[in-house]
């Protein structure tokens, strides 16, 4: 949650580069947005609402400052209020404070300050921090010691940068909310053709600085670090050094544009058949029949159990039921209930899925399961995220950058990526027919692309009371998530079921203004039950939109139908989902929504 970034060494574009960076960082908070620029003083301006409105706020004002911080905002402590936005200040003016996470001690560090004297304008458990270092200040403490000094007080989860009148430094220190850095050592050639030396840039996540290098650092916990315009160095919070390794990222930043889609979750989606290649590319031997995870393969694991979150935890649903087809028992939980009553866990290996690497709740969980033994594996988006850091071993799903606060390429590539290491790790039967139909998956996504009815279908329901969403086996997983699509972004209510469920007790909500997505493909034992399962809807005068490969007789019965190309099971559910996540986007435009930044969203949940 929440975006941070600074920069030093930009000199006259400081703040231009800030502000730039928060427009990148958006999809982590928009409730309200904030600058602070120093030199000899401290200037500060922030807005609440969404990055146009800082631009807005920013006109006619002369804001200056070699050493800069921003911050967006998605709210925790206070209402999205100007006075809630970041960056807080101390009593004096010159201190400024950047925060994402949950400072768990603020009340009682609230307390004493005020009991100090200090005066706070704001609701949030952040404003402490700039009070913390004033306070240490006052003692005579040097700046880079009274940050120290301040973050120690800290209980909980932060990422927190720090600028001060005076000093032209930037201090950061993070705890359990990411933080990474990026590195312009070389001199580079203004716009005015003259040279500037190097430039030094902070941010929760590496977007907000990619126009700019491609060189990165990834902080760990309990690391200070400080940025001048004459470099970087990292320690510990006690200031022992630390040796940090310099990654490079390997896309282009191009890649976080919305390429001329009115959304970038429209883009996104158009990008599956791309980002499935790059999850398949040299993982896959179609003639051999075989895939190739690497070391993964010599895990052997007697059980697996997953932790996921929200779309994340539907693909573990999804993954956990490709195991239990091989054999291996296999369950997924939500990660929040893992983390806090983790069930026995034995020799099972742990699986945290997590498209950014650094959801707080799925952390929490490999934590415990490495706290109690187990081994752990991280299968991730991010590069250098936390979650690839701190588990046992990780698999990348290589979907490249997503923006969309509504994760969907993503998705899709953890299916596919999950389908790969039950392939890999396991002895599968029909391995050869599933690896196939892995190779065409790129290809028949773009088919439903570019054939789907998904518009036609958005706008004969887009009136409706609720929708329903119902699929058996691989399927279950999809008809959750496509219900996550819809109510993410239009706002409508909308629940998943397992198809056999419906008659017990949601049935009683079914009404001619409810319609009920169908996931039926193939025409085996389960695509007949589900069709079973249509009939009663069908009773009820509920409109049923059926999502289907045409292998069954289910169109005799659907008001509607999306097709999708015929399939192996496995890869039928990623067809499936696409059809949905297309009804989920013509949905919300038609009625007008926030499809990037849904409201109460975030893209990144990095607190618990």
């Amino acid at each position: 949650m929440c975006g941070i970034i600074g920069a030093v060494g930009r000199d006259d574009d400081t703040l231009d580069v800030l502000v730039h960076g928060l427009s990148k960082l958006e999809y982590r908070g928009y409730d309200s947005a904030g600058v602070a620029l120093a030199d000899e003083s401290v200037d500060i301006c922030k807005q609440a609402g969404e990055i146009d409105e800082l631009r807005a706020a920013l006109e006619g004002r002369s804001i200056g400052g070699s050493v800069g911080i921003g911050h967006t905002r998605w709210s925790t402590h206070g209402p999205p209020t100007n006075e809630n936005a970041h960056p807080h200040q101390d009593c004096s003016g010159d201190v400024a404070v950047v925060h994402n996470g949950i400072i768990e001690n603020y009340q009682q560090l609230r307390d004493e300050l005020v009991s100090a004297g200090h005066t706070f304008r704001s609701d949030t458990d952040t404003e402490v921090v700039p009070h913390l270092v004033e306070e240490q200040l006052r003692g005579g403490t040097d700046p880079e010691a009274a940050v120290r000094a301040a973050v120690d007080r800290l209980e909980g989860s932060y990422a927190v940068a720090v600028v001060i009148a005076g000093v032209e430094r930037i201090f950061a220190a993070r705890n359990d909310s990411p933080l990474v850095l990026g590195l312009d050592d070389e001199t580079a050639a203004s716009d005015g053709g003259e040279q500037r030396g190097s430039a030094y840039y902070l941010a929760s996540d590496v977007p907000a600085f990619r126009d700019h290098t491609d060189r990165v650092v990834y902080l760990d916990d309990g690391e200070f670090a400080v940025l001048g315009a004459d470099g970087w160095r990292v320690t510990t919070l006690a200031g022992e050094p630390v040796e940090k390794r310099v990654d490079t990222v390997d896309w282009d930043p191009e890649e976080t544009g919305k390429s001329g889609y009115d959304h970038y979750m429209l883009k996104e989606i158009h990008e599956q058949p791309r980002s499935l290649r790059q999850s398949l590319s040299e993982r896959v031997d179609e003639l051999g029949g075989s895939v190739d995870v690497g070391e993964l393969a010599d895990l052997n694991p007697r059980g697996v159990q997953f932790v996921a979150c929200g779309t994340s935890y539907h693909a573990a649903l999804y993954g956990a039921e490709l195991f239990r087809q091989a054999g291996i028992p296999a369950q997924a939980f939500r990660a929040s209930e893992f983390a806090t009553s983790p069930p026995p866990i034995g020799d099972a290996l742990v699986i945290g899925v997590t498209q950014s690497g650094e959801t707080a709740d799925t952390l929490s969980a490999l934590r415990e399961a490495q706290r109690r033994g187990a081994r752990t594996l991280g299968v991730t988006n991010v590069v250098g995220s936390t979650v690839a850091r701190e588990s046992d071993h990780v698999f990348y799903i290589r979907a490249g950058p997503e923006i969309g606060v509504a994760a969907t390429k993503t998705f899709a590539s953890q299916l596919a990526s999950l389908n790969l290491l039950a392939l890999g790790m396991t002895s599968t039967d029909g391995a050869r027919e599933i690896i196939s139909a892995l190779r065409d998956l790129p290809g028949q996504v773009q088919e439903v692309l570019d054939a789907s009815a998904a518009r036609e279908v958005a706008e004969t329901y887009v009136e409706s009371d609720a929708y329903f969403f119902i699929g058996r086996e691989l399927n279950y997983p999809v008809a959750l998530e496509g219900a996550l699509k819809l109510k993410e972004i239009t706002y409508k209510h909308a629940e998943g079921f397992a198809a056999g469920e419906l008659k017990h007790g949601p049935l009683a909500l079914v009404t001619d203004q409810t319609p009920v997505f169908a996931m039926v493909t193939g025409d085996g034992e389960l695509a007949q039950k589900t069709i079973g399962n249509v009939k009663e809807i069908e009773a009820r005068n509920a409109p049923v939109v059926a999502v289907t490969d045409g292998q069954s007789d289910v169109e005799r019965y659907a008001d509607h139908v999306l097709r999708i190309p015929e399939t192996h099971p496995r890869t039928a559910a990623v067809l499936s989902n696409v059809q949905l996540q297309l009804v989920a986007y013509h949905t919300a435009a038609l009625l007008n929504r926030s499809i990037d930044k849904p409201r109460n969203l975030a893209k990144s949940v990095t607190v618990e």
